[in-house]
């Protein structure tokens, strides 16, 4: 099934969605109808905190004659607005060794203007540093700068490079520590798309001390969730999916996530060695290969409007604006 937190006139409601039938039902309301306790549709949190008897209840409410509202009359906010962490990995060769290609060729448009950008970004890549094999590589990010679609991303005063990054993420169900890896599949509520905004010139010159990064990644808004939450069971192969991005309708990349270095749940089991993994997490995959500015040599402009869509799970949209 698909999960959203919308908003229609009175706050943040939790909704199952029919993307086909371009409608939402409330799931709060739907279950005080019939007359049972609402309380595990209270948030998005409360329902994957109800485990596997908060989405019985809410397949049982779909199926039931009950008022649903139309799509196009609500406003989808982030499905989780408030994770209770996110952190966000380096899955993808493409993207490490391209990504490290642009970021030499920004340096030397600096130092040298066009014709040295567009040399640096003719040279071939490095060969995939070891360490991406031998462990999943994430960070922290911030979990209280989450915004959904259609949000205005306000570009910080402190960047000039905007960029887009295209991820899929995973929403952790259960809690625990020590996690074994034939287990931690069970360990996923669902798969949503993440754009993982950034700036990139700030985030250049952080990494450079060796930490970070900072406010690259941290600014409001900086981390996108969206449209819905996809449950396992509809999704299928997290691994069979197919990507594009968009921006202001041309399409600027397609990709797939075929050749992810680790699969979410080595990511899962790997994070909770000795460290307990709370329900309500959000682990990205790192960028697909292709799916992000840095790699192609194209930064965003003011009111850019970015589409990313990913097979099986929607589109996410949003339009990105610099502040005076």
């Amino acid at each position: 099934m698909k999960l959203a937190t919308f908003d229609r006139g009175g706050g943040p409601r939790v909704g199952l969605v029919e993307a086909e039938a371009g409608r939402i039902l409330d799931l709060a309301a739907a279950a005080s109808e019939v007359g049972w306790s609402p309380s595990p549709f209270d948030t998005m949190l409360a329902l994957i905190d109800a485990g596997d008897m908060g989405l019985e209840l809410a397949a049982e409410l779909a199926e039931g004659v009950i008022q649903w509202s139309q799509l196009a009359e609500v406003r989808l906010l982030a499905p989780l607005p408030e994770p209770r962490q996110m952190r966000d990995a380096m899955s993808f060769e493409t993207h490490i060794r391209q990504s490290g290609r642009g970021r030499r060729a920004a340096d030397a448009r600096a130092a040298g203007g066009a014709a040295a950008f567009e040399a640096a970004m003719a040279k071939a890549t490095d060969p995939l540093a070891e360490i991406y094999r031998q462990m999943p590589i994430y960070y922290i990010t911030n979990r209280f700068v989450v915004v959904g679609p259609d949000a205005t991303v306000r570009w910080p005063r402190y960047s000039r490079e905007m960029d887009y990054e295209l991820e899929i993420a995973v929403v952790t169900r259960g809690t625990r520590a020590n996690i074994p890896q034939a287990e931690a599949a069970d360990h996923i509520f669902g798969y949503t798309i993440f754009n993982d905004f950034s700036a990139r010139d700030k985030q250049r010159a952080e990494m450079a001390g060796r930490l970070g990064p900072a406010k690259g990644k941290s600014f409001d808004g900086a981390n996108v969730l969206g449209p819905w939450i996809v449950t396992p069971d509809e999704l299928g192969d997290p691994a069979t999916l197919n990507v594009e991005v968009r921006v202001n309708g041309e399409t600027r990349a397609r990709g797939t996530t075929a050749d992810m270095l680790f699969t979410f749940p080595q990511i899962l089991a790997y994070a909770s060695q000795d460290e307990t993994i709370h329900a309500g997490e959000v682990f990205g995959s790192g960028t697909v290969g292709n799916c992000c500015g840095l790699e192609i040599g194209r930064f965003l402009q003011s009111g850019d409007v970015v589409e990313l869509h990913v097979d099986r799970i929607g589109a996410l949209r949003n339009r990105v604006v610099a502040q005076d």
